[in-house]
């Protein structure tokens, strides 16, 4: 009996402290009920709630929190971390960015080719064998007269046909750009135009009666123009084409150290974007040939074959008014004001090099003058003037870019050529005297 009254009385007590811990819960939620009710009259999930009480009760909700279980050195750990971790995360999206930009560019370069197709018309089929042929000519683009108009109107009155000879010159080669100028009026050229780099070779043409164009005043242009040499002066002329072009002209670019003897629009073929001549001395080098690379140690494979040809000039090509043409030019530009580099370097290498790994190649064609109608000095003196049959050929030009004896050798040319004195090249070397 003792037992079961002892296990009651346990029991009663229990359901009284369960009973009792049910009115505690039931007064605070009571309690709670009340301080929500008195904070938030509106709700707590209402929007009309002022902000301003919004951020005071959720700044000392951070208050407790952070002074109840965190200490200050624990806080300087976290903003710490925080911070790395936002300057990761900003790092990450820009590689997102650069290698979505990336992807772009690769599915574009894709299409490139399906996109020139369908600029040059429709598709076509296969004739017989034997018979394809490519095409070769791309079109030109459409003339931009906004770009410069008191040029376009220049080229309006001394174009012809919408080509013409463009030379660039400063006063440091005036003597020479006279000899240039006498021959092209003696042939009867009349489309020629010097671009006067100072004011002295803008007078010194107009005196003369020749057609000049002085461009409007450009501080990054005019400190290499008044006063460079050669080679700076030569790299200017690739900026300064590519107004002639979005203009809708195509121009036969000419250094000063040439002499004309004929006409040479009465000989280009007009079907590539550019038209040069070459460096070459003979019709392998001029045109391209085998050569057989020796390398004893590899045994069986010790020959490679590669294929070589010998640089455009560029100091006198012509090119048309297309895409590939004018990025060409601005490729070249590019370059050379980014590097310090030789301009004619830069540009057979921007004209030849194929498209590889890292490297989108320029998709332009290209033709290589006669060496023998377009004549450098190095064919003139070496073989020409020695061989009798060579020496009854009349040269379109004559270009004397390998020798630093310009001036007389232009001078001689026109003697031999122009006044047929026969032995006026024969004091001059095969090559320079140093």
């Amino acid at each position: 009996m003792a037992g079961r009254r002892d296990g009651s009385l346990m029991r009663d007590k229990s359901q009284s402290v369960r009973g009792s811990r049910i009115l505690v819960a039931i007064a605070i939620g009571i309690l709670l009920g009340c301080v929500f009710a008195f904070l938030f009259p509106h709700g707590l999930l209402n929007s009309s709630d002022p902000p301003k009480r919004s951020r005071r009760i959720g700044k000392l909700d951070l208050q407790m929190s952070t002074s109840s279980c965190e200490s200050p050195e624990r806080i300087g750990t976290l903003k710490s971390d925080i911070l790395s971790i936002s300057e990761k995360n900003a790092e990450l999206n820009k590689q997102v960015k650069d290698l979505i930009e990336k992807l772009r560019l690769s599915e574009q370069g894709k299409d490139h080719a399906q996109q020139q197709v369908s600029v040059l018309g429709e598709p076509h089929k296969a004739g017989p064998f034997g018979t394809v042929k490519g095409l070769r000519t791309n079109p030109t683009v459409i003339p931009n007269e906004s770009v410069n108009p008191r040029l376009a109107k220049t080229l309006e009155k001394v174009a012809v046909q919408h080509e013409l000879i463009v030379a660039l010159a400063n006063s440091n080669v005036k003597s020479m750009l006279e000899v240039w100028f006498t021959s092209i009026k003696k042939v009867g050229i009349p489309n020629y135009l010097v671009v006067a780099l100072d004011n002295e070779i803008e007078d010194f043409c107009k005196a003369n009666g020749v057609p000049v164009y002085k461009r409007d005043p450009d501080e990054g242009i005019d400190s290499i123009a008044k006063t460079g040499g050669n080679h700076a002066v030569s790299g200017l002329k690739f900026r300064i084409l590519r107004e002639f072009l979005e203009l809708g002209y195509s121009v036969l670019l000419s250094d000063v150290d040439i002499v004309y003897l004929q006409n040479p629009f009465d000989h280009l073929y007009r079907d590539s974007d550019v038209e040069s001549m070459s460096d070459g001395h003979n019709n392998m080098t001029a045109y391209g040939y085998n050569d057989v690379f020796d390398e004893p140690s590899m045994g069986w494979a010790r020959y490679a074959h590669t294929m070589r040809i010998w640089v455009y000039n560029s100091g006198f090509f012509y090119i048309r008014p297309t895409l590939p043409s004018i990025e060409l030019l601005d490729r070249v530009a590019g370059r050379l004001s980014r590097e310090k580099a030789w301009d004619q370097a830069v540009f057979n290498e921007e004209l030849f090099f194929p498209s590889h790994p890292g490297y989108d190649g320029l998709h332009a064609a290209k033709r290589t003058l006669d060496l023998y109608l377009f004549m450098n000095s190095k064919v003139l003196f070496k073989t020409v003037r020695k061989d009798a049959k060579l020496k009854k050929l009349k040269p379109v030009v004559v270009h004397l870019n390998y020798h630093p004896d310009k001036l007389p050798r232009m001078k001689a040319v026109v003697e031999y050529y122009v006044n047929g004195k026969q032995d006026a090249l024969d004091p001059f070397p095969d090559g320079s005297s140093w």
